[in-house]
């Protein structure tokens, strides 16, 4: 699990859910409409970026396309489609992407750099890193994947942020590592000495930590999703994307 954000700068919480920021960037009128789109690009470009990828188009085009695509879902009234009852966003947006890129826009109406267009800044370097760990991976699997490590980013985003909005940002910090650690290899002493507490407090402070983090990527998972679609399906499935191994 990684995650951009830095324990020195409180991360900005996602506001309300992922539908509603879909459902504002449909008002082109709105004023909000611009922050609106570029909340979902931050949030979702990982696994689209990462697709385009694996089409077979470079760094640059694919940034490029990429962004365009994220454009022309608000110019051409395409969030329109993205209706909630109809099921995912997350299958809603590969699906946008497949359609955009099957048109033929490709490389003529990719953004030019330095043009009129504006530019939503895109850690390119991050999202290589991760394309080249997954490189023998089919497109749609690579979009799973990254999708699956786009929504853990945003939980481990949240719970920083309800920390840092409690007054124990540097608690997170001591504590962060009892996430990604395996199954039964925490060092609860060398966590307790951090935080000037006994082992069994720590390990109780690791416990809620996992359980909040748990709690919290359910949220996220459930607000990609139609009301009352199947949650633990869908956590099932990001947990088989995670656990794909490269043929």
């Amino acid at each position: 699990m990684s995650s951009s954000a830095s324990s020195s700068d409180a991360p900005k919480v996602f506001p309300n859910t992922r539908w509603s920021v879909v459902l504002a960037a449909t008002q082109p009128n709105s004023p909000d409409s611009k922050e609106a789109l570029e909340a979902i690009c931050r949030a979702y470009w990982h696994p689209l970026y990462a697709y385009v990828r694996r089409c077979g188009h470079s760094p640059h085009d694919a940034q490029d396309l990429t962004q365009e695509f994220f454009r022309r879902l608000l110019e051409k009234h395409w969030l329109e489609n993205a209706n909630r009852e109809k099921g995912r966003l997350r299958t809603f947006l590969v699906l946008a992407l497949k359609r955009f890129m099957a048109n033929k826009w490709r490389r003529e109406s990719a953004l030019k750099r330095g043009g009129n267009q504006s530019h939503i800044p895109l850690d390119t370097a991050l999202a290589e890193s991760r394309f080249a760990s997954d490189s023998k991976m089919s497109p749609d699997e690579i979009f799973d994947r990254q999708w699956a490590l786009t929504l853990l980013d945003l939980t481990l985003t949240n719970l920083q942020a309800e920390f840092v909005a409690a007054g124990k940002a540097d608690e997170f910090g001591k504590l962060k590592s009892c996430l990604m650690a395996d199954h039964g290899a925490t060092d609860y002493c060398a966590v307790a000495q951090q935080l000037g507490v006994n082992a069994g407090a720590a390990r109780v402070a690791a416990h809620r930590l996992r359980k909040r983090f748990r709690q919290l990527y359910r949220q996220e998972i459930a607000q990609t999703l139609a009301d009352g679609s199947d949650v633990d399906g869908e956590l099932r499935h990001l947990a088989a994307a995670l656990s794909c191994e490269e043929k």
